[in-house]
């Protein structure tokens, strides 16, 4: 171990040793230097060897050297300037940073450049060898060789900063720095095991501090400045076991988190909070507790309505929403049912616990299960005002599957309302704490509920229904997922069913003695029966019954209550056993991995040091040698002295010294000195003892004597102040007796002032109490007061809303009767026209068949050169000249048609060409009888749209 006796000279020292190469020789030097008692005194100078002596364990990987420096400078500068201390872990944490971050960009351009070495080949040869060999490629070849390294000794690194800061009051926000940056490492390179130990690491650090409340710089819990950075590291210690998916972590740091404000008995920032009841749902969400999920999202509904202002109504909506749907989410029925003693209370001290981490401050000595249920869930829903808040589509979803009993259409009003909130939600606003809502991952549980819905309302309705039917009824699932449902379903008792596969029917209803309909006949039966069992066998005394019933009750409840505390502590038994055989694991484990990590840093140190240890064996040889050449030389000069100062000759002489012969000479002379000394010492202890013994005979009688005087004065001195003493004694009992007589005159006075204060403190304290009571029923008159005013205004504000409620429900049921009424009558109306346009179109038709057969009576049927009007489509018929003037004549002869009548098309035509006489002129090549007359100016025919048109209007 090398001394200096500055530390100047050290640091020169190891800079010399690494300018020549020898970095491990420098690094010693600065570590005896530093581990050294003689340096304990705080200066400038040990903070520049700390800097390099960090650099020196970063560079050549020294994490041990590098904690056993850290402690002993922690030791030298925690209580004289401990800002020196943290420059230099921010220093090392800086520097294994740095150095991770370059052996990954190193590893990467490696992998890089081997890539493009060959464009041709599809692999390098070093990659196929290895991956027929181990099948290992180039990349995670060159991580290991690279990379790892240097992220274990990061690692490494982070683990140390903690342990050093641990108790360190003075360095808390150092030591959560550290913290969220081993959390940030694992997020960043997805280190689960890393993180789970990190945690670990931490929550002994805690666990430690409340154990141990004696030590010297031990942080302050109650402090709010210490109790914020220790939230802080919890709530991110949450946050990134949440997002790497490590949800039993998840769940161990919120308990971490509430243990710590159950320690300090203080509530956390609602913004904090918020994040924690965030965090909650997800762990609740994943583990399928669906009722806590829906607590936890209640929780914080209540926290954001509450402190958040900025929050709009939008974003507000979709929480409520939220907090309805997972209300909803929660199965129907109790899965305890038919449970054990001991599992019902093991579910009772569940309850307990989940109501504490989330909040719900309840008394253990109820039965807690049914405190933390659906129904109270819900109840509280609708009383806190989260109901108004919902959005339409999550409102009638809740009406549906809670309130309406619709045993056909439940799910085909369901659906849509399904579909349309599965499209709600997403990223809320920056003024919520909440980042984004996601109404979707609660649509398979609605639609399960709506399922058990629909099972219990058929079941009341129904005794026998086809499986076809029933699987038409449900659109959500097939029927093999409807039954495992309701097979649950009627495992805990929330319906009656059986599945008959053979003849393709589902029966409805419990006929068995275990039905609610039978057992209750039993039970009246029973009842009756025993009444007219007393009428007829009256009791001859009044006897106890249950003495008469169960004589050995008391014995009975007493072995089961043994049976079930021997139970009990045989299952905590095995809980311990478990527990301890699972911390040997974890203590197996971290050994192995300590002895690995020991073995492979020994190897490594091994393979470094070989060519250290020859150079450090050469030098070593070379000193011992030129040492014993020194104590050579030291041994022939010390011999020349002595031969000198005696007058003797030189003991040795020309070339003949050797290092041998020179140690035997001066240990024999060395021998012979000692002999004669020893002689001398022995000659002189004789003459003392004779001198001594002398004295002493001389001194006995005088010492004799001078003890019988004394003990003469002393028997006088003793009685003199025994004398003194009686006198004291008997003046002062003299004095206390003149002292009572004189005060004994004085005692009737004071027995009487001491009533007289008794009196007026008795009076006092009766006026006082009479005050006080006199206020307490002023108060509790007030409060009932009060009370009374409160019930009146709740009841006022039921009575208003449910007349509200009331209303509307009314004016809609008139809405949609008027909606159904003009329905029915613009159907009715509809028929009624298409009956009267039929009847038209049949007049037509029979019409122009009457006038076809009296033109072809007219024209006869001996016409040359024309084709059959018949024979045309769209029932066209071309006339001759000839034939008009007839028309004509019949047109006029017709009488002219009244208004509000109906007119033939054919009479229609006569008319115009009556008023309107045309000039000569050929026929057009069109027919007359389609165009409506050979004069008429409008030539398009009238469809039946508008003769039906003028006749609703004539109408």
């Amino acid at each position: 171990m090398a001394t200096f006796a500055k530390p100047e000279n050290a640091l020169k020292r190891a800079e010399e040793l690494i300018n020549v190469g020898q970095k491990q020789d420098a690094l010693q030097a600065l570590h005896d230097l530093i581990t050294s008692k003689r340096h304990r005194a705080w200066q400038k100078t040990l903070e520049r060897i700390m800097f390099k002596y960090i650099e020196l364990c970063v560079d050549m990987r020294r994490g041990r050297y590098a904690k056993d420096g850290l402690i002993q400078y922690r030791i030298v500068c925690q209580q004289v300037n401990v800002t020196s201390l943290e420059e230099v872990i921010k220093h090392f944490m800086h520097l294994s940073t740095e150095r991770a971050e370059m052996a990954r960009s190193q590893a990467q351009a490696l992998e890089e450049a081997l890539d493009v070495d060959d464009l041709e080949a599809d692999k390098r040869p070093e990659d196929l060898m290895l991956s027929y060999v181990s099948g290992e490629k180039g990349k995670d070849r060159s991580d290991r060789e690279l990379v790892t390294p240097w992220f274990k000794f990061l690692w490494e690194t982070y683990r140390t900063v903690l342990e050093i800061l641990r108790n360190n009051s003075k360095l808390e926000a150092l030591y959560a720095m550290t913290a969220h940056r081993a959390f940030q490492f694992c997020k960043q390179y997805k280190r689960t095991t890393e993180f789970r130990r990190l945690c670990e690491i931490i929550r002994n650090h805690l666990a430690n501090l409340n154990k141990y409340r004696d030590q010297r710089d031990r942080p302050d819990l109650s402090a709010p400045e210490s109790l914020q950075l220790y939230l802080d590291t919890r709530f991110e210690q949450l946050k990134i076991a949440t997002e790497l998916e490590l949800w039993q972590e998840a769940f161990r740091s919120v308990e971490d988190i509430h243990g710590l404000m159950c320690m300090v008995k203080k509530t956390p920032k609602p913004s904090l909070m918020v994040v924690y009841y965030a965090k909650l749902t997800e762990i609740f969400w994943v583990s399928g507790s669906h009722l806590y999920h829906a607590y936890a999202w209640f929780k914080l509904f209540s926290l954001q309505k509450s402190f958040n202002k900025n929050l709009n109504q939008k974003d507000l909506q979709l929480i409520a929403s939220s907090v309805v749907l997972a209300a909803l989410s929660v199965s129907p029925y109790d899965s305890t049912r038919g449970a054990s003693h001991l599992e019902l209370e093991h579910e009772k001290e569940r309850n307990l616990r989940m109501a504490n981490l989330i909040g719900f401050i309840i008394d253990p000595k109820l039965e807690s299960r049914e405190v933390l249920s659906r129904s109270s869930l819900l109840a509280e829903l609708a009383t806190k005002g989260v109901m108004s808040c919902v959005n339409q589509e999550v409102k009638d979803l809740y009406n549906l599957l809670e309130h309406e009993f619709l045993p056909l259409d439940l799910a085909s009003k369901v659906q849509p309302l399904l579909t349309k909130t599965s499209k709600l939600g997403g990223k809320l606003s920056s003024a919520s704490s909440v980042p984004e809502v996601h109404l979707s991952q609660y649509i398979p549980a609605l639609e399960k509920l709506a399922t058990l819905r629909l099972l219990q309302q058929v079941s009341h309705v129904y005794q026998t229904m086809k499986i076809e039917s029933l699987s038409n009824m449900i659109p959500f699932f097939d029927f093999s997922t409807v039954e495992k449902i309701s097979v649950n379903a009627v495992k805990n008792g929330f319906i009656a069913m059986k599945v008959d596969h053979m003849k393709g029917v589902v029966l409805f209803g419990n006929s068995g003695l275990e039905s609610d309909g039978m057992r209750d006949h039993l039970m009246i039966f029973a009842e009756s029966l025993n009444k007219a069992r007393g009428m007829i066998f009256p009791p001859s005394k009044k006897e106890s019954k249950l003495g008469e019933l169960l004589p050995g009750l008391a014995e009975v409840v007493e072995k089961e209550h043994k049976r079930l505390l021997a139970r009990k502590s045989i299952i905590e038994k095995r809980k311990e056993e478990q527990e301890r055989q699972l911390l040997e694991m974890e203590r197996e484990e971290e050994a192995k991995r300590l002895k690995l990590q020991k073995i492979t840093e020994e190897a490594e140190q091994r393979r470094l040091a070989s060519e250290f240890e020859q150079r450090k064996n050469q030098r070593i040889l070379r000193e011992i040698e030129e040492r014993e050449l020194e104590e050579a030389q030291a041994l022939l000069q010390e011999a020349d002295k002595r031969g000198k100062k005696k007058g003797k000759k030189p003991l040795i002489e020309g070339e003949k010294v050797t290092k041998q012969s020179l140690m035997e000479l001066a240990l024999s002379e060395q021998l012979r000195e000692r002999q004669e000394m020893e002689k001398k010492l022995q000659k002189l202890a004789k003459t003392m003892d004779y001198l001594e013994r002398a004295k002493r005979e001389e001194a006995s009688p005088l010492i004799e004597a001078a003890f019988q005087h004394r003990l003469v004065e002393e028997r006088m001195l003793h009685e003199h102040e025994q004398q003194q003493e009686i006198e004291l004694s008997r003046q002062g009992h003299d004095g206390d007796l003149q002292e009572k007589n004189r005060l004994s005159r004085m005692l009737n006075h004071k027995i009487q002032f001491q009533e007289m204060v008794m009196n007026r403190r008795r009076a006092e304290y009766d006026r006082l109490r009479a005050d006080r009571e006199e206020r307490l029923n002023q108060i509790l008159h007030q409060r009932r007061q009060e009370r009374e005013y409160q019930r009146k205004i709740i009841f006022y504000v039921r009575m208003e809303e449910e007349r509200l409620r009331t209303l509307h429900e009314e004016e809609e049921a008139r809405k949609r009767e008027e909606a159904e009424r003009r329905r029915k009558e613009e159907a009715e109306r509809k028929v009624k026209l298409d009956e009267i346009a039929e009847k038209q179109r049949q007049r037509e038709r029979e019409l122009e068949e009457k006038e076809r057969i009296r033109r072809e009576s007219l024209l006869g049927r001996s016409t040359d050169g024309l084709s059959r009007s018949s024979d045309l489509p769209g029932g066209s018929r071309p006339s001759e000249p000839a034939a008009v003037a007839p028309a004509a004549a019949a047109a006029a002869a017709a009488p002219a048609p009244t208004p509000g009548k109906y007119v033939p098309r054919f009479r229609r035509g006569a008319e115009t060409a009556v008023q309107a006489p045309p000039p000569v002129q050929a026929p057009p090549p069109h027919d007359s009888w389609r165009s409506g007359g050979s004069g008429s100016s409008s030539g398009a025919r009238p469809t039946w749209s508008s003769t039906r048109g003028l006749r609703t209007s004539e109408r």
